[in-house]
């Protein structure tokens, strides 16, 4: 699978926005799925970089997640701002990453992402929580490079 198109269809796109949606419903979090082919940089700079330009740093309690994929190169990342960072357990991350994996590993990409976008979702809802002036900062589509 080395284009990006070919690696969700717009049935499990569409689930995957679900799983934000009712994720961030409980948080003033935000999660965020972008996808590419693949990057020439290293995936942990790139998902920075993509961070950046989805405007994920300039939410109001830096409390944006995410998950990026270089489909190609086989490697995803999950980068979360200072404000979640400060929070979580140090092994947080890499829970999160492993529960992702283990779908991974049997091609289930789909639920790979939707569950550890409710992991983190739970995180935020922890640390985050909905509160009733709350609005959706940042769009739950996913974005494509």
């Amino acid at each position: 699978m080395s284009k990006v198109e070919d690696f969700l269809s717009k049935e499990e796109e569409q689930e995957i926005v679900e799983a934000i949606r009712m994720a961030e419903k409980n948080t003033s979090g935000e999660i965020r799925v972008h996808i590419e082919k693949s990057t020439s940089i290293d995936a942990f700079d790139r998902a920075m970089e993509v961070f950046h330009s989805l405007k994920m740093n300039e939410t109001k309690e830096h409390n944006g997640v995410l998950i990026y994929l270089a489909v190609k190169d086989k490697t995803f990342v999950i980068y979360g701002d200072q404000g979640i960072n400060d929070r979580v357990a140090n092994d947080f991350w890499d829970s999160t990453r492993d529960v992702m994996v283990s779908h991974f590993k049997k091609g289930d990409f789909k639920q790979g992402l939707i569950d550890g976008i409710h992991k983190a979702g739970e995180e935020l809802k922890r640390f985050f929580p909905h509160q009733e002036d709350d609005i959706n900062e940042l769009s739950n589509e996913i974005s494509i490079g």
